[in-house]
């Protein structure tokens, strides 16, 4: 059985397959579907696929994957303009701008007003600075309008692909039957990334800021390689099940109980996949 992720978009939701993307959204009272194939960089070369390298090769493919779909899905809904190479390279860059101010130098310059950073305080009070502004953010977006029907299509998408991993035939009423939540969710890599981040920005303490600030963010690759490696091994081995209950405790702020129609365009999503 192929291994299946994905995202929500606009109005629908993205799988991705062994060798594809599939995306299924609903536009004009119908579901329209768009299927593209997909090759990781890691199956071309070698060493790309060892451990803590492919995760952070995996995450940088599925965000601009995400753009991607993004795009398209808000195009169904009645935008058809497309985004030039200029604009997905400034798109890109804010993005990048906005995690690094937001999760590294905000939480980084509030501590300095406290305690040295040289000191352990520091690295507490940075770590908590730091889920504070994760979670107040995800609970913040999740009172948007359009927010709230993503993360409906986003508990549709987990439904969705617990019924398809169980073997079950892909129907609204049997995906109605499991949880929202799911182990893989990139949700939970979130939250990995955030717990080792605090682990490893932590063990980098100097009192200079021109020391911390670059080096917290040259070990971002490290941040990503690590979690997605915990993420994996989380989720294939029962007894370390309990490293996945932090991000399924987190999905109650990513994902909303969805209603039929919306787990009916998953469901098409995930037929593409197939």
């Amino acid at each position: 059985m192929k291994s299946l992720g994905g995202q929500a978009i606009v109005e629908g939701v993205m799988i991705k397959g062994e060798d594809n993307i599939s995306m299924a959204v609903r536009a004009n009272k119908k579901i329209i579907t768009k299927k593209e194939p997909f090759h990781s960089a890691t199956e071309k070369h070698r060493i790309l696929r060892l451990p803590f390298i492919r995760g952070v090769i995996h995450l940088w493919e599925m965000m601009i994957e995400g753009i991607k779909a993004l795009t398209w899905s808000a195009n169904q809904q009645g935008e058809e303009e497309e985004l030039t190479p200029i604009e997905w390279i400034f798109t890109f860059g804010i993005a990048i701008v906005l995690t690094v101010g937001l999760f590294i130098l905000l939480p980084y310059y509030a501590s300095r007003f406290v305690f040295s950073p040289d000191t352990i305080k520091f690295g507490i009070l940075d770590g908590v600075i730091r889920l504070s502004i994760f979670f107040i953010y995800l609970a913040g977006i999740g009172l948007m309008k359009d927010v709230k029907r993503m993360f409906q299509y986003h508990g549709a998408e987990h439904m969705t692909v617990h019924c398809y991993e169980s073997g079950k035939k892909l129907t609204v009423a049997n995906a109605k039957q499991f949880p929202k939540e799911h182990a893989r969710c990139g949700t939970s890599l979130l939250v990995f990334v955030v717990a080792v981040s605090i682990i490893l920005f932590s063990i980098v303490r100097t009192p200079h800021w021109y020391y911390n600030v670059p080096a917290r963010i040259l070990l971002i690759p490290a941040v990503a390689g690590i979690s997605y490696e915990l993420l994996k091994i989380s989720a294939r081995y029962r007894f370390l099940k309990w490293l996945t209950y932090p991000g399924i405790w987190t999905q109650k702020l990513t994902t909303r109980k969805p209603n039929d129609k919306q787990i009916e365009v998953a469901i098409a999503a995930v037929n593409e996949a197939k």
